[in-house]
């Protein structure tokens, strides 16, 4: 997997390229909470949950279900995100397959359900660049952990910050032509 940090790139990403009229501070929450959500499967570990298990690490929670179910909570909670429907529920969708994504370009573990219910397979890309967290604090504090985040800022964080750096400039200057030609 991803770090918790990494998933939330991409929906920072999306914020900055929209500006914060579409993502509001609150809707920006729910993204970030979303990225992160599919990963607390990792309790399953604790309670004897075997890590193939669909309701294991990786597993349920990493499908375009699930995403498309952040995405409904997200509709349904927009009038306390500040936002319009549609917005909630596609930060909320895009959220949690951003999550699917980082995961499928790891180095390690046993892939992601991406498609479950309809397959139970687990999948990666077939380019992983991404070298896999290891689990707990102490690991992702070590070595080890060093060179996961290393990974994670080339093949993840900058192309975010630089996709959503693009975004924003030319949404400025969109904004700004439009506002000259008036």
């Amino acid at each position: 997997m991803s770090t918790v940090f990494t998933h939330t790139a991409p929906v920072l990403a999306a914020a900055l390229a929209l500006g914060g009229r579409r993502v509001p501070p609150r809707l920006l929450l729910f993204g970030i909470v979303c990225a992160v959500l599919p990963d607390v499967d990792v309790i399953g570990f604790r309670l004897g949950i075997a890590y193939g298990n669909i309701a294991g690490h990786r597993g349920l929670s990493h499908s375009l279900l699930f995403a498309l179910m952040l995405g409904a909570v997200g509709a349904l909670l927009a009038p306390l995100l500040h936002t319009e429907r549609k917005n909630a529920f596609l930060i909320g969708l895009f959220a949690g397959a951003s999550h699917i994504l980082s995961d499928a370009m790891t180095d390690g573990g046993l892939g992601v359900a991406a498609f479950w219910p309809v397959d139970q397979q687990r999948y990666f890309l077939a380019w992983r660049p991404v070298r896999v967290s290891p689990l707990g604090v102490r690991a992702l504090f070590s070595e080890r952990g060093a060179a996961v985040l290393i990974s994670e800022f080339f093949w993840i964080w900058l192309p975010c910050l630089l996709g959503g750096g693009a975004l924003f400039v030319l949404r400025h200057l969109l904004s700004r032509r439009g506002k000259n030609h008036a």
